[in-house]
């Protein structure tokens, strides 16, 4: 029986990797997160608490379950905080992942690591897997600096790439931007929006899916897990207002520049699916149909 290990379990992915691999056969499961599982269902899989910026905590759980595969799904993703808190953003993004790679190599185990379109400049998406990285923010830079240390330094891994995922799990510790478009539009009030940044949006499910399909095969190697639609962040909220038949008239054109963030976000990505297709028959939904399974679960 194939022992597979998922970190950060409690997180949107993290969850929706737990309903997808609860309904596979042969699959011995432990789920791992900071604290208290918030995931609702309680049997079927081991729990372990597991804080991955704890080396010592790390080296244990990994020993003590010896799993085949380990899907490392755990991050700072705020884009924001970790510009503000770098050495947060150093702590669970850089130093965790080495850890992991540590104890992978020990156990001999087939390490799945997430990362990012914002390793990206976002001057010519939709991306590659083997365009050259040049990132804007802190967050693409230690994702980047993650991905290099894991084709370095691990004896077995893939690194699974994602663009702005979106769906819904049971006590969700932060939102995403369909739950947050659907939400303002829902109140009517002017909200802001900018419409220089176009994304590939990722349905959770369909990311869940490629990063299982990744550790069925045992693919090595980079590939690219996101949606198939690019569209402008204005667009993605147009096409909200739409589904939901909400009025869109209250949305105000910004651009990005105006917003202040302090991280500088890449204009232009989205993901090329050829690869993951090829190798691994990954076909996501289209963003209409990710909003439909979004729309079931609520």
């Amino acid at each position: 029986m194939k022992k597979v290990l998922i970190t950060g379990s409690n997180g949107l992915l993290g969850q929706k990797l737990l309903d997808l691999y609860l309904t596979i056969e042969d699959i011995e499961l432990i789920a791992t997160a900071r604290g208290e599982n918030r995931y609702p269902r309680k049997e079927g899989y081991t729990y372990t608490s597991l804080d991955i910026t704890n080396e010592k905590e790390v080296q244990h759980v990994i020993a003590q379950h010896a799993p085949d595969c380990i899907i490392n799904t755990a991050a700072m993703t705020n884009v924001d905080s970790c510009e503000t808190d770098k050495e947060g953003c150093d702590k669970l993004n850089v130093d965790a992942v080495a850890y992991l790679i540590a104890a992978a190599n020990t156990a001999g185990a087939h390490l799945i690591h997430l990362s990012t379109d914002f390793i990206f400049d976002g001057k010519k998406g939709p991306y590659k897997e083997d365009d050259e990285a040049n990132p804007l923010s802190y967050y693409g830079h230690s994702k980047l600096l993650a991905e290099n240390m894991v084709r370095e330094y691990c004896t077995k891994w893939s690194i699974a790439r994602t663009v702005l995922v979106y769906g819904v799990v049971n006590d969700m510790s932060r939102s995403n931007i369909v739950l947050w478009a659907k939400g303002a539009l829902e109140k009517g009030q002017p909200i802001n929006v900018v419409d220089d940044q176009f994304r590939t949006p990722t349905l959770a499910e369909d990311l869940a899916k490629g990063c299982q399909l990744i550790e069925h095969k045992q693919a090595e190697g980079i590939y690219n897990i996101s949606g198939k639609d690019q569209m402008s962040i204005l667009e993605l909220v147009q096409r909200v207002a739409n589904y939901f038949d909400l009025d869109a008239s209250v949305l105000r054109v910004v651009s990005s520049e105006s917003l202040n963030q302090p991280a500088k976000r890449p204009p232009l990505t989205g993901f090329d699916l050829t690869k993951s297709r090829k190798v691994l028959g990954y076909e996501p939904h289209s963003f209409e149909q990710g909003i439909g399974v979004l729309m079931e679960q609520l």
